[in-house]
């Protein structure tokens, strides 16, 4: 939803008729979100305060993927976790309990609240055994204040002590794809990802099968669509230009 929806509190360019779009055309649609701070209700929220209304079934975030995962592969078990809100609440729900003594996991999201101390710890439960979880890849995220470090810059330095590599369940991973497909159900191939990274949205769409759209509203520039061995099917300023 960054850098395509919206940039922190200020709704992008088109957006609003893109959207109306949507619903006009009867299309089906998913705000498919690497962000995990946030629930599905909080971001309907956000973009209801910003004019847009959207119901709150069209959001699934890294948050719900994280927790659905570790739920599907230890039941009822603990996690030491770095993150916002939606990311606790995602974990609560899934029958996942928060342990800062020895957790199974170690899970790092997004959040405002990154500390050394926060750092320290969950480098020692990693050491003691706890799997490391990342809920996305992204190195950077856009704010309206300009480029901020996100969940993989913040999760590099347990990964660099411990010499242990985290487990991304956001986009690219295909996990994530195939749970939107079927919560749209419909087929890889009847459907397009619309993104603004190469790194997550563009190669997310490939690996999956899906037409790919590419937007420069948010960190990927014109000139660096060539650093990478790949390209999107599509490239346009905005979601504003797609209804056209």
């Amino acid at each position: 939803m960054d850098g395509v929806i919206y940039h922190g509190n200020k709704l992008l360019a088109g957006v609003k008729e893109f959207v109306e779009w949507l619903y006009r055309e009867d299309k089906k649609f998913l705000f498919l979100t690497n962000g995990s701070g946030r629930s599905p209700r909080e971001l309907q929220q956000k973009l209801q305060r910003m004019g847009l209304h959207v119901d709150e079934s069209h959001f699934y975030t890294s948050a719900l993927a994280t927790a659905k995962f570790i739920s599907s592969q230890a039941p009822g078990c603990s996690a030491y976790v770095i993150g916002e809100p939606g990311l606790f609440n995602a974990l609560h729900d899934a029958g996942i309990t928060i342990n800062t003594v020895d957790p199974d996991y170690v899970v790092v999201g997004e959040t405002n609240n990154y500390n050394y101390d926060s750092i320290c710890q969950a480098v020692h439960h990693v050491f003691n055994g706890a799997k490391l979880i990342g809920t996305n890849t992204d190195l950077t995220a856009p704010l309206e204040c300009g480029i901020v470090p996100a969940c993989r810059s913040l999760i590099a330095p347990i990964e660099m002590t411990t010499g242990k590599s985290a487990y991304y369940v956001g986009k690219p991973n295909p996990l994530m794809m195939r749970t939107g497909l079927k919560m749209l159900g419909v087929h890889s191939q009847d459907a397009a990802i619309i993104g603004d990274r190469m790194d997550t949205d563009i190669i997310a769409g490939i690996e999956s099968s899906m037409d790919t759209v590419l937007v420069l509203s948010g960190v990927t520039a014109r000139n660096t669509i060539e650093n990478y061995p790949y390209r999107p099917r599509l490239v346009l300023e905005g979601v504003g230009d797609i209804p056209a």
